[in-house]
C-alpha cells in the first residue's frame, strides 16, 4: 500500500502537479495540506474523474486539508477538526479510514515569532494533538503532514541559522515528541536514521538547489503497522518543474503484515 503526504501550497495553483503526482505513483491515498480553497471550490469532480474519492476540511485562503483515496479503498469515517484545538475554523486536521487504516492529515500551525500568541496557539495544538494521538495509537493509523516542527537538529540545514526561531525550539519538539511516545514511529527516520530526508525548500536564493532545506512533512505510523513500513522517501522531482510546490511530496510503502 502506498501513502503520500503533500503540501501543496495552494491547490488552486498547484492542481496540475497533484495530477501529474497521482499520474506517476498512484498512492492508495494522498494526505494534502495547505490547500487554500473554499469549501465550495474544491476540485472534487475532477479528483473523482482520475479515479479518487475525497474528503476535505477547506477553510478559504489560508490551510485546508484533504485525504483522497482510491475509489476501490473506498474512504470510511471522515471526521474533520481536531478535538481541543485552538481554532476550529482553520481546516487544519481531518481524519477519513482507508483501507482498513486510519489516516489524519494535518497542517500544524507556523507559529511565525517565539513567545507571540500565534506559538502560544501552534503550542496549544501540537498538544491537541498529542491527545488525539494516543486514541489513535491502539490501531492501524497514520498521522501525516506539514509538522511545521523539525524533529531534531538533523533535520535542518544549518541549526545554528535558527536559533530563536520557531520549527526548533525545545516547546516544539517536545510537543511533538509526546506524538511519536503515545505509540507512533517516524517513517523516515526509522528507515533513514542519517539521511538528511529534507521536504521543504525556500523559494528564495535557490535555496532548493543548494540543499538548504528543512524536514517539517512527517509520517508518523502508529505502532500496528510500523513493522510493515517498506519504504519512504520525498519525491524531489515535484519540487522541480513548472510552478511547484515549497514542499516536495513524502511516500510511505507498507507491505503485508
Amino acid at each position: 500500500m502506498l501513502l503520500a503526504t503533500w503540501n501543496v501550497n495552494s491547490l488552486r495553483a498547484r492542481f496540475p502537479r497533484v495530477l501529474e503526482l497521482i499520474e506517476k505513483h498512484r498512492p492508495d491515498a494522498l494526505l494534502m495540506q495547505e490547500t487554500k480553497v473554499d469549501p465550495g471550490a474544491f476540485p472534487r469532480l475532477e479528483l473523482e474523474a482520475a479515479g479518487y474519492l475525497v474528503a476535505d476540511h477547506s477553510g478559504g485562503r489560508w490551510a485546508g486539508v484533504a485525504i483522497a483515496a482510491r475509489a476501490e479503498h473506498g474512504l470510511a469515517d471522515v471526521s474533520a477538526g481536531l478535538p481541543g484545538e485552538p481554532d476550529v475554523v482553520e481546516a487544519r486536521w481531518i481524519e477519513a479510514t482507508v483501507a482498513g487504516i486510519r489516516l489524519a492529515s494535518v497542517y500544524v500551525p507556523n507559529g511565525r515569532e517565539v513567545g507571540s500568541p500565534t506559538f502560544t496557539a501552534k503550542l496549544r495544538f501540537l498538544d491537541a494533538m498529542a491527545e488525539r494521538a494516543s486514541a489513535l495509537a491502539a490501531g492501524p493509523a497514520m498521522i501525516a503532514g506539514d509538522m511545521n516542527v523539525c524533529p531534531t537538529d538533523a533535520d535542518v540545514y544549518d541549526p545554528a541559522a535558527f536559533v530563536g526561531s520557531t520549527h526548533v525550539t525545545p516547546e516544539e519538539r517536545e510537543r511533538l515528541g509526546r506524538v511519536l511516545a503515545g505509540g507512533f514511529v517516524d517513517s523516515f527516520r526509522r528507515l533513514h536514521p542519517d539521511g538528511p530526508g529534507f521536504t521543504w525548500w525556500d523559494y528564495r536564493q535557490g535555496h532548493f538547489h543548494r540543499g538548504l532545506g528543512l524536514r517539517i512533512d512527517l509520517a508518523l505510523v502508529s505502532a500496528a503497522i510500523a513493522p510493515q513500513l517498506r519504504s519512504c522517501g520525498i519525491d524531489r522531482d515535484m519540487r522541480k518543474g513548472p510552478k511547484p510546490s515549497d514542499h516536495a511530496p513524502l511516500l510511505v510503502e507498507l507491505g503485508a503484515a
